[in-house]
Formats: structure tokens, C-alpha cells, sequence
């Protein structure tokens, strides 16, 4: 049976996000996620999740300025003194948390430019490299240029192809099954040829990223799907809730920690 972990970026958000932690729990869910905890303190945070008996699934590194338009910073060059920082502060909060494993987020460049290829390969392997060091793992993800166009890695091909010529083994992929069906259709065959590289999988319908319960996708097939496929770890619901969010977890009630 799948675990599933609430993504509280995306989801409710009738609270204030330290209180989203509370209402994750109450509403039945035993993990959560969300983009960036950087505006509040991690202390916070872990104390939330330990009132609340959650386990943190994943976050993402700082991504530059995101509220400029920035969408990370690991294919920008010149920007590698800010990258080593941003890994550093996850860190911090990766050790006030538990969270076993953290998304880096590319950037707004070509994935067609040569030398952001390399910038971001180099950035990939020093963070690899440090997050090893913890314990922990790195994951990333493919998204598509619809809902945020020019992001370098929009590619699943291209993530897999970086995540092999790294040879790191904690590099894995952030299977987001939404951003895959708009990418490129085939969500079943790509999780069961890329399943042994990937790390952490997120969910929403398409094409409106709403609750998992209709559109193109047949969620319970893919439920069932990961399971065959023996996966271990944490679903993600990033998903835009179309009302309130409670109002919305049916499909939920299933998996819900009593």
C-alpha cells in the first residue's frame, strides 16, 4: 500500500503553514513535503513534525530567488558560491527534521547549452557529494515547460542520462507522474524501466493538477502499479486542492492513518 505524504505548499492552505503540519495529521497522512521551509525555522519545523508524529518526506534546496522568478540555481552559472550555500542551510534543516532525501532544482536555462550542462553536473556532484556525507540522498526531477517554461531539466530521458553518467548511487529521480504524462505519456512502461533509479514519486490528475481521482490518469492502477513494482517510498500529493482540502481526500480515505 502506498504512503503517502501531503504536500503542504499545495495543500491546506486554509492555514498557516506551521499549522498545516496539524492538519496533515488530523486529516490522517503520516508524511509530508512542501517546496521550502527556509522562511520559518527549523527548529519549528521539527517540532511540528514530532508533536504531530510525522515523517518529513522531502523538500527542495534553496532555489535563488524565487519569488523574482528564479527556479533554482544548479545550471546558472557563476553562481556556485550561492549553490554551495544553499546546500549547506538544507542541510541544517535536514538534520532538524530527519528527512532522508532533498530535490535540487535546476533553473531557468537551455538544457540544450553546453555550459549549463556542465554547471549543473558540477553542482549535482557537489551536492551529491555532501548530502552522501549525511546520509542522505539527492533527488531530481523532470518538469514540464507548461507549468514552468525554460526550466533546464524537461526531459525524463535527460534525467536519467545525468543521473547515470554522475555515478553516484545516492542520485536518484523525482518521479513526478504529472509533469511525465504531459511530458511524454507512458506513465506505466516509465515507471517500470526507471523504478531501480527512482527515489521519491509525486501525484496529481491531469490535466488540471487537482485531487488524484479522475482525469487522463487511472490513479488506482498506478497505486497498484507501485506496489507490483515494489516501491518503498513516499507518494507525494502535489496537487492543487479544487476547494477546501479536506473536502477533497475520498480518494485518500483508503490510506489514511487512523
Amino acid at each position: 500500500m502506498p504512503k503517502f505524504a501531503a504536500n503542504l505548499s499545495m495543500m491546506f492552505t486554509e492555514h498557516d503553514f506551521l499549522d498545516r503540519f496539524d492538519a496533515a495529521a488530523e486529516a490522517g497522512f503520516a508524511a509530508v513535503e512542501y517546496l521550502f521551509p527556509y522562511e520559518h525555522s527549523a527548529t519549528a519545523i521539527g517540532e511540528r513534525l514530532t508533536r504531530n508524529n510525522l515523517a518529513q518526506a522531502l523538500f527542495n534546496l534553496p532555489p535563488g530567488d524565487f519569488a523574482s522568478g528564479e527556479r533554482g540555481l544548479a545550471a546558472l552559472s557563476g553562481r556556485a558560491d550561492e549553490f554551495k550555500a544553499s546546500v549547506d542551510l538544507a542541510l541544517e534543516y535536514a538534520a532538524a527534521t530527519g528527512v532522508k532525501r532533498l530535490h535540487m532544482m535546476a533553473g531557468l536555462a537551455s538544457s540544450h547549452d553546453p555550459k549549463a550542462l556542465v554547471t549543473y553536473q558540477g553542482a549535482l556532484e557537489l551536492a551529491a557529494r555532501k548530502l552522501g556525507e549525511a546520509g542522505l540522498d539527492l533527488v531530481i526531477e523532470p518538469i514540464n515547460g507548461r507549468n514552468m517554461p525554460g526550466y533546464f531539466l524537461n526531459d525524463f530521458d535527460l534525467a536519467a542520462r545525468i543521473i547515470a553518467d554522475s555515478n553516484m548511487p545516492n542520485v536518484k529521480l523525482q518521479f513526478d507522474i504529472y509533469h511525465r504524462q504531459i511530458m511524454h505519456g507512458d506513465v506505466t512502461m516509465a515507471l517500470r524501466a526507471l523504478m531501480p533509479i527512482t527515489g521519491h514519486v509525486q501525484i496529481a490528475s491531469v490535466p488540471s493538477r487537482n485531487e488524484p481521482d479522475g482525469e487522463e490518469l487511472n490513479y488506482p492502477f498506478l497505486f497498484a502499479e507501485l506496489d507490483r513494482l515494489g516501491y518503498d517510498g513516499y507518494v507525494g500529493c502535489e496537487y492543487n486542492p479544487r476547494g477546501p482540502t479536506t473536502d477533497g481526500l475520498a480518494w485518500f480515505k483508503p490510506f489514511a492513518r487512523s
